[in-house]
C-alpha cells in the first residue's frame, strides 16, 4: 500500500508541473463553460425544466461537466496513450516483471492526477461560472461530501474502462480505433453534451444504464440534490457496480496479456 500511495503522491506531483497546461485547460474550460451557458439558457428559455431540470439547474450542470471534463476523464484518462505505447513497443514486458501491480500502479497514478486535476481544473471554472452565472449551490457541506465521494467514484469508472482500452493493444497491436469510439462514448453517454435525462425513451434508458452515465450524470445529480436516502445509496451502488465489473474484466485482460507475454517471451 506504501508503494501506490507513493505512486498516487508522484502522479500529484507530475501533472502540478505542468502549470502552462493547467492554465490553457482552466481557460478552455471556462470559455467552454461560457458558451454552452449560453446554449443552455436558450433552450431552457424555450423548454422550462427540461428533463427536470430547471435554469438553475441546468447552468450549475454545465459548470460541473466543465469542472469535471480532466477529473473523470470524460475525454480520456489521460494515461491510456502512454500506456498503449509502452504495449506497441514491448516495454510493457518490463512493466509486467516488476513487483508490483500494473492495474493498481495505473490507478494509483490516475488517482493521484484526478485528485490535482479536481484543485487545479475542477474548482477554478466552477468558481469563475458561479460568478457570472446564477446557477444552483449546493444546501449544504453534507451535499459538497456526498458530491466528492460521487466525483471518486466516477474517476475509478473512468480509470476502469479506459485501462480496458489500453488492454485492447495487446491484441490489436494499435489501440487508437477502440480509443476513439471510447472518446465518442465518453462524450455522449457521459452527458457532457447534454444531460442524459433529456434524452428520449428507449435511449434515455439505456444512457442512464451504461457506465459513463457515473462520470457527470450522476455526481451532477448529487450536486444538484436529485437524491436523497436510499436514491443516494443507490446511486453509490450503481457506481460501486460498474467500478467492480469494469476493474475486474481489466484485471483479467491483464492476466491474459501477461500470459500472452510469457509465452512469446518464453
Amino acid at each position: 500500500m506504501r508503494l501506490y500511495a507513493t505512486v498516487a503522491a508522484g502522479g500529484f506531483r507530475r501533472h502540478a508541473t505542468y502549470r502552462i497546461a493547467t492554465a490553457a485547460g482552466v481557460f478552455t474550460n471556462t470559455v467552454f463553460g461560457f458558451i454552452l451557458s449560453y446554449t443552455y439558457i436558450a433552450l431552457w428559455d424555450e423548454r422550462p425544466l427540461l428533463g427536470g431540470y430547471d435554469m438553475a439547474d441546468a447552468l450549475a450542470y454545465v459548470w460541473i461537466g466543465q469542472g469535471l471534463i480532466a477529473v473523470c476523464g470524460l475525454m480520456g484518462g489521460g494515461f491510456e496513450d502512454e500506456l498503449i505505447e509502452r504495449i506497441r513497443t514491448g516495454d510493457i514486458a518490463v512493466d509486467l516483471y516488476r513487483p508490483a501491480d500494473l492495474q493498481a500502479w495505473w490507478f494509483s497514478a490516475t488517482m493521484g492526477r484526478s485528485a490535482y486535476q479536481l484543485l487545479a481544473r475542477g474548482v477554478v471554472p466552477m468558481a469563475i461560472g458561479a460568478l457570472v452565472f446564477d446557477f444552483r449551490l449546493p444546501s449544504g457541506p453534507a451535499t459538497w461530501l456526498a458530491f466528492v465521494l460521487a466525483v471518486a467514484l466516477g474517476s475509478v469508472v473512468s480509470f476502469a474502462i479506459w485501462y480496458l482500452v489500453a488492454m485492447s493493444a495487446f491484441w490489436l497491436m494499435d489501440g487508437q480505433g477502440v480509443l476513439q469510439v471510447a472518446w465518442l462514448g465518453g462524450l455522449f453517454f457521459s452527458g457532457m453534451l447534454l444531460p442524459l435525462n433529456v434524452f428520449p425513451g428507449a435511449l434515455g434508458e439505456v444512457a442512464r444504464l451504461l457506465p459513463w452515465a457515473s462520470m457527470l450524470q450522476i455526481p451532477a445529480d448529487v450536486y444538484l440534490e436529485k437524491y436523497d436516502g436510499w436514491g443516494l445509496l443507490g446511486a453509490y451502488a450503481f457506481q460501486l457496480a460498474w467500478a467492480a465489473v469494469l476493474l475486474t474484466a481489466g484485471r483479467l485482460a491483464q492476466s491474459l496479456a501477461t500470459r500472452k507475454v510469457v509465452v512469446q517471451g518464453g
